[in-house]
């Protein structure tokens, strides 16, 4: 992901989500530059077509929405915050591909487990990727209710 992708990554972003769950340019500069190893955009002849922010936590931690990207000094897992496709590439599995790809590096990188929040009904799809529900550690529980929408903590082991 370079600066010159914010403008069409701010685009997919509300063609994906729902008006509540829109962060601003200005977070989403801050994310690429608080873990520019772990942003990653799909490009079609059309330009970015999707786009995917994570960065180093640790199981059980989440990340509000609008919250900053904390990378603890001994993490475990690969967080994935935001992964959203352009309606124009739907159903060319390039969402599943950016996953496989960021899975991929944070066993390269040691990691154990992988977490994210699901929203807008993505619960199936994380289930297909093999995620699963997991109680947040109690100090960060409240953290879910920042998506003013059901939002579900899910983990799955990379090992």
């Amino acid at each position: 992901m370079h600066d010159q992708d914010i403008p069409a990554i701010l685009d997919i972003q509300t063609e994906a989500y729902a008006s509540d769950l829109l962060e601003s340019e200005a977070i989403i500069r801050a994310r690429r530059a608080s873990a520019p190893r772990h942003a990653w955009v799909a490009e079609d002849d059309q330009g970015v077509c999707a786009y995917l922010f994570a960065y180093h936590s640790r199981v059980g931690k989440v990340t509000p929405l609008d919250g900053e990207f904390r990378t603890p000094a001994q993490p475990d897992c690969l967080y994935l915050h935001d992964l959203a496709v352009a309606r124009r590439a739907a159903g060319r599995r390039i969402g599943p591909a950016l996953v496989r790809e960021a899975l991929g590096q944070a066993r390269q990188q040691q990691l154990r487990f992988s977490a994210l929040v699901s929203v807008q009904d993505s619960h199936a799809f994380w289930n297909r990727m093999g995620y699963a529900e997991h109680q947040p550690d109690p100090e960060h529980a409240a953290h879910l209710h920042s998506y003013q929408v059901p939002a579900t903590y899910m983990v799955r082991p990379l090992q």
